[in-house]
């Protein structure tokens, strides 16, 4: 099977909801990778073809391209970075991950690939031991300084089933709707980010994420009203052009849905800052440089008076 294949294997929004779980548990992304690893590292290994990753978890049981697809699945519904890495010479495959810094809980040499001026550490999927199994960054030794082909995995829902489920009946299409209270504000100030759920579902969990860079992170789940609405109130901690959307993983009756992305500019307080101090001294030369073109004509009058 062609390599680009394998990204057709990789559906996060069929596994949203153990996204969402993950994220009620930790706090940075370096430990929600490690909680997707724990996971894997619990399945049992056994050689198999290719599959979706809910047939991976409905068997549990699979090989490293099974996992390697499960553990991208989830990490992208999170909101991560991931790529797929292929070790040809070695028939094997495992994730790459970009996380803001480098992995803090390593417990051996960190090892990572780049690709496009990003790095993506290795987060190997395999192994049985899921409390002392591998966490990111860390490598087996078979592999480090192995050559590697990087499986990119842009778009990658676009490419296969969105939903996979094991039941006969076809899932109605629903939509969530996302908007900002304003699409510009001042890093500190609180945004209103609402919107709502159509057909109408009431005590449906509705997941927020931000993109400040190139990276999705989860802000908050929220739960829809009796109208099918949501609200929440975010106070952005960062400066700089950001995107929000929100998205809702569906139920039993309807699919899961993404809301379009907006646009949100934080201006930054220290922005704000230089701005007045500019606006000041700005104001200071112009008071004092008035005073002298205003002398200039009556020195020119006397001069002409003593002529």
């Amino acid at each position: 099977m062609p390599l680009s294949e394998f990204a057709k294997f990789v559906t996060p929004n069929a596994l949203k909801p153990v996204a969402e779980d993950l994220w009620s548990i930790y706090e940075h992304e370096e430990d929600f990778a490690n909680g997707v690893l724990m996971i894997l590292h619990q399945i049992p290994y056994e050689e198999s073809d290719t599959k979706y990753p809910i047939e991976t978890l409905a068997e549990n049981e699979g090989d490293c391209d099974t996992f390697s697809c499960l553990a991208a699945s989830i990490m992208k519904a999170g909101g991560l970075d991931v790529v797929l890495l292929y070790y040809e010479a070695e028939s094997h495959m495992n994730v790459g991950v970009h996380i803001q810094e480098a992995p803090q809980d390593a417990r051996s040499d960190i090892y990572s690939y780049s690709y496009q001026g990003r790095k993506y550490y290795v987060a190997e999927c395999t192994g049985g031991k899921w409390q002392e199994g591998w966490r990111v960054g860390e490598c087996p030794e078979e592999f480090e300084g192995a050559s590697v082909a990087i499986i990119t995995l842009e778009d990658c829902e676009q490419q296969s089933p969105g939903e996979v489920s094991s039941s006969y009946t076809s899932l109605v299409s629903s939509s969530i709707s996302l908007a900002l209270s304003s699409a510009v504000m001042l890093q500190g100030q609180r945004l209103i980010i609402s919107g709502s759920i159509s057909p109408l579902r009431e005590y449906e969990n509705v997941t927020l994420y931000s993109r400040l860079g190139s990276s999705w992170n989860a802000v908050a789940t929220v739960v829809t009203d009796a109208d099918g609405r949501y609200s929440y109130v975010w106070w952005p901690s960062s400066g700089g052009v950001c995107y929000v959307r929100a998205s809702w993983s569906g139920d039993s009756e309807y699919a899961g849905a993404d809301s379009s992305t907006c646009r949100l500019v934080v201006i930054p307080i220290y922005w704000l800052i230089l701005a007045i101090v500019a606006v000041v001294i700005i104001s200071v030369a112009l008071v004092r440089a008035l005073p002298t073109r205003q002398a200039r004509p009556v020195e020119e009058v006397e001069s002409s008076l003593q002529d």
